[in-house]
């Protein structure tokens, strides 16, 4: 990117001479006082311009398993709720205190339709109307009058492959769910597979964390680890020593500013490239390419690895929920372990999650998991932590909110400032294509079936004369692959990748020319 901070979605510090503040020795008096954080883009309870605009789209709000013979507590978006299935098999999402007197439902009893109020026994369906008003005998008439004038507030919400999805906005404004390329294009043998894990912190500063593509050469990297507390990393254990390459990054806004393309290219060895396309989705959806490639085989068009969504929980609290796509179609080299794939554990890198060394919990229970510590320096993995840090200690540690004002950025975070100007443009309505109605405009026109930019490949090219000639070449082939990838947003399914690989071999073949 030839992008310069100034030109970067962030805010200023406000008041004085910021610039020469930070550059007095020992000067931290003159920056001891810590600006807001951004509310534009990292509140999101009711009413909020960025709530209000997370609230016209689908969210995964917990998994499957969380919904037993008990209802779940939940809090999304800043809003108490109770998930729970009732005996009928249907999934109800409601707001937790009930409209009679406030008592939670979380203490109410699931009913073969619908859940009971502990406290008086009125009787809610998934739709938050009232079933039964427990009146004395002789009152029958007053009861349905009175379960008549109420309703408990309550989201529509479905299932699908182990993941509960409840929409909370208004009913009129009802998005269709988006099937990704139709089911997310999961191979044969290959399955979608649920697990989610809670932050400590802002949604929006794990949603940069997938937009920060240049991170793993630091975070990530076997040789930064500290007097050998090795940290279990993708990119060492069982990806590539490509991938601790700093990746010459093209950040390229895609589907009219409803998403981005992050294209890295990273130099296998002298004979292959490395391109790596991460889709960011407006307002939280990110979807990536295989995570543990070593690029020692040619491979193009390879699919989707990781499908996460970042949930606000509230405006200091959020969870990574999702699905990791297991299977030989898209694991080629086998390393991914589908049993620590859950509820707070991941199948990769260590310190990925608040809980390490997720192995140790093996077939578990949810009830069995212990509690995660509310202050993170309490962990009894806290030194661990220290010695070998991950995504979760990287990105809590920016404080409870991120504060933009603070950050210095430099060209190679261009795809997250990118990204936030995106949701910005969202919010205010001024890309009349990203706001809520166009988006949902859209998922209509394509059949509620977008495709993705999403993608995995290795190129045998080449390594270039001269250093120059090198770094024109990684930034051609980024920008190439993201425009042969647009041009292919009007195919489907196999006529898609077809032709897209037949691109990507013409493309191969122009850089040997």
């Amino acid at each position: 990117m030839t992008q310069t901070s100034e030109k970067l979605d962030t805010p200023r510090t406000a008041g004085g001479n910021a610039v020469a503040r930070k550059l007095i020795p020992y000067g931290g008096y003159y920056a001891n006082r810590i600006p807001d954080h951004d509310p534009e883009l990292t509140e999101t309870g009711a009413g909020t311009p960025m709530g209000e605009y997370m609230r016209r789209f689908w969210h995964p709000v917990c998994m499957s398993l969380e919904l037993t013979d008990t209802p779940r507590f939940l809090k999304i978006l800043g809003e108490e709720l109770v998930a729970f299935r009732d005996g009928s098999g249907r999934v109800g999402v409601l707001h937790a205190h009930c409209v009679h007197r406030g008592a939670s439902l979380e203490y109410g009893a699931i009913q073969e339709r619908g859940i009971k109020c502990c406290y008086h026994g009125m009787v809610f369906d998934v739709d938050g109307a009232c079933l039964h008003v427990p009146f004395p005998k002789g009152e029958e008439k007053e009861a349905e009058k009175y379960a008549c004038s109420i309703r408990q507030g309550a989201y529509k919400a479905f299932e699908r492959n182990g993941l509960v999805f409840a929409y909370m906005g208004p009913p009129d404004e009802e998005p269709p769910f988006p099937e990704w390329e139709a089911d997310f294009t999961v191979l044969p043998g290959d399955e979608l597979v649920p697990y989610s894990n809670f932050q400590h912190c802002n949604w929006l500063q794990v949603q940069d964390n997938a937009a920060d593509n240049f991170h793993p050469t630091a975070l990530h990297a076997a040789r930064n680890v500290v007097g050998g507390n090795y940290q279990g990393t993708t990119f060492d254990e069982v990806g590539a020593a490509s991938m601790e390459v700093a990746p010459d990054m093209q950040f390229i806004p895609v589907h009219q500013g409803r998403g981005l393309a992050c294209a890295g290219a990273r130099r296998v060895d002298k004979d292959k490239l490395f391109l790596r396309v991460q889709h960011q989705v407006l307002p939280n959806l990110s979807l990536h390419a295989y995570t543990s490639e070593d690029g020692s085989e040619k491979k193009l068009f390879s699919r989707f690895h990781i499908i996460r969504w970042t949930v606000p929980v509230d405006d200091e609290n959020s969870k990574m929920i999702g699905w990791r796509v297991m299977g030989p179609g898209i694991d080629t080299r086998g390393v991914g372990d589908k049993s620590m794939v859950g509820y707070e554990t991941i199948d990769f890198l260590e310190g990925q999650v608040a809980m390490r060394r997720p192995e140790r919990f093996g077939k578990y229970k949810l009830e069995d998991l212990p509690p995660i510590p509310p202050n993170h320096r309490e962990r009894h993995d806290y030194k661990a932590a220290q010695y070998a840090p991950g995504d979760y200690e990287a990105i809590i540690s920016q404080r409870p909110i991120a504060v933009h004002a603070l950050e210095n950025p430099t060209k190679f975070d261009a795809g997250l400032f990118a990204f936030r100007k995106m949701l910005r443009e969202a919010v205010r309505g001024t890309n009349v294509s990203s706001e809520a109605r166009g988006f949902a405009d859209w998922l209509r026109a394509v059949s509620g079936e977008p495709n993705s930019f999403c993608s995995g490949n290795v190129f045998a090219i080449p390594e270039a004369a001269t250093v120059e000639q090198e770094v024109a070449n990684r930034r051609r082939l980024a920008r190439e692959v993201v425009a042969i990838l647009n041009e292919s947003d009007s195919l489907k399914g196999a006529a898609r990748a077809k032709f897209v690989r037949d691109r990507f071999e013409a493309l191969e073949q122009s850089f040997r020319a």
